[in-house]
């Protein structure tokens, strides 16, 4: 496993373990498909369906001015991104119907984690 991969693992892990702290029930995980891929799928405490991007950096010790040192996990979220997880999003809510509540319906969230070791932080960003 490549180190980029090691890294999403590891940030998809802590993500699922903060979302069922809140109080969220993890569904699917890495739900893939031809047209697109989820990172998590979830029912929030209120019943609505959550997909979840995301996206994890590692920050390090050193304090360069370049600009990878000043970014942050939520700048990978592009406009371009957004829209294919809104695509995939649509398709699964879309052949899983049974899984909404029409009451609460869907809804794309984004947690951006930076690590540092064992030290990482989360940010929680609902209804992006």
């Amino acid at each position: 496993m490549t180190q980029k991969l090691e890294l999403g693992n590891y940030g998809e892990t802590l993500a699922c373990e903060y979302l069922i702290g809140k109080g969220y029930k993890i569904l699917e995980r890495n739900y893939r498909k031809p047209w697109g891929e989820l990172d998590i799928v979830a029912r929030a405490p209120d019943k609505t369906l959550i997909f979840v991007e995301v996206k994890t950096m590692t920050v390090s010790n050193h304090n360069d001015d370049n600009d990878y040192d000043n970014m942050k996990p939520e700048d990978q979220m592009s406009r371009q991104k957004i829209l294919k997880t809104q695509k995939a999003a649509q398709l699964y809510a879309g052949h899983y119907p049974e899984k909404i509540d029409e009451k609460r319906g869907w809804r794309i969230d984004l947690i951006a984690l930076t690590t540092n070791g064992k030290n990482y932080e989360i940010k929680h960003y609902e209804n992006i």
